[in-house]
């Protein structure tokens, strides 16, 4: 074979390589698009609902903040930030705030306290503990207005369980909801029941998701239960707590089902919190645009709050 037909094969060679690799190249391109296809699919449906319940009344917030309405909810006139100062002029922002961080510091630690002794007695095997289990996740399955209708009977001046089983210890009845130095406690407790069984159940899955190892081996070292808690199972435990710590905290700051159903942010505005002050002022007196200003507070709140737990909290946890 001459040289001029080596090079004529060798340039064919070439020619092949380079349509293969353009044939592959456009099939990963499709193959690529088809995929983002797919995904872009499955995501639609979520990203609907996000615009609908969520980007639109968040975007529709904003523009309703900067502008007054009239009785009928309709725009009057733009106004600015008048709305913002209005809400801190008139001591609804420390008001409200003041309830609601009290309501939080009433909620947050006891109910995770709760919740965190009864994981870890619920922890060891042994006969029966499945019935306990299931008790102290039953609140988990009520809704906010069913529990809130119990305990309304339960914190019954006169009829309630409650006052019924003080007196048969020889304590005066308490006025549970009528007292504005019991009404937010009685809410507390309440919502305390009623967060226990989420709270249960997470906590409880993070003790049961440490390896048993860890814990043999300190048995054999000699660690009794309450060293082996402190010492292995909270510092494991550590990432579960900051996210029941993280949600608890947001949940108190947007709780308003059990108040309006039990006080209505009575009695003197003592269970008013920041949420059912929204309420009243955009659903009750209408006022559309002080209401989304008091929205708008509260949101960059709780992710300044948020923002805060994950920046120093986060630095105590301890990952695996």
């Amino acid at each position: 074979m001459s040289e001029l037909d080596n090079r004529i094969g060798l340039l064919a060679a070439r020619r092949r390589v380079s349509n293969s690799s353009q044939r592959r190249t456009a099939s990963l391109r499709v193959q690529r698009m088809r995929e983002n296809m797919l995904a872009y699919g499955f995501l639609a449906p979520s990203l609907l609902l996000f615009a609908v319940f969520l980007f639109y009344p968040m975007f529709k917030s904003v523009y309703l903040s900067l502008h007054s309405t009239d009785p009928t909810g309709q725009i009057a006139a733009y106004v600015g930030l008048d709305n913002f100062k209005a809400v801190f002029q008139s001591g609804l922002f420390l008001q409200g705030m003041k309830v609601t961080l009290l309501f939080v510091l009433f909620t947050v630690p006891t109910g995770m306290l709760a919740a965190l002794i009864l994981a870890a007695l619920t922890h060891n095997r042994f006969k029966g503990m499945r019935i306990f289990q299931f008790v102290f996740s039953l609140p988990v399955v009520l809704s906010v207005g069913s529990s809130a209708v119990i305990w309304k009977f339960l914190f019954h001046p006169t009829l309630g369980m409650l006052n019924y089983v003080l007196g048969k210890v020889g304590i005066d009845p308490i006025p549970w909801l009528t007292s504005p130095d019991w009404a937010l406690i009685s809410i507390s407790i309440m919502t305390i029941w009623m967060n226990l069984g989420f709270n249960y159940i997470i906590l409880s899955s993070g003790l049961q998701g440490i390896p048993d190892e860890i814990y043999e081996s300190a048995k054999i070292d000699g660690a009794g239960p309450l060293l082996t808690f402190r010492k292995i199972s909270m510092p494991l435990l550590s990432p579960t707590l900051f996210f029941v710590t993280v949600v608890s905290i947001i949940g108190a700051f947007q709780s308003f089902g059990q108040i309006n159903i039990l006080t209505r942010g009575g009695p003197m505005d003592s269970t008013n919190v920041f949420v059912y002050s929204i309420y009243q002022e955009a659903f009750v007196n209408f006022r559309f645009g002080t209401g989304s200003a008091q929205a708008l507070i509260l949101f960059a709140v709780i992710m300044l709050l948020t923002l805060i737990q994950f920046k120093w909290m986060e630095r105590k946890v301890h990952y695996q």
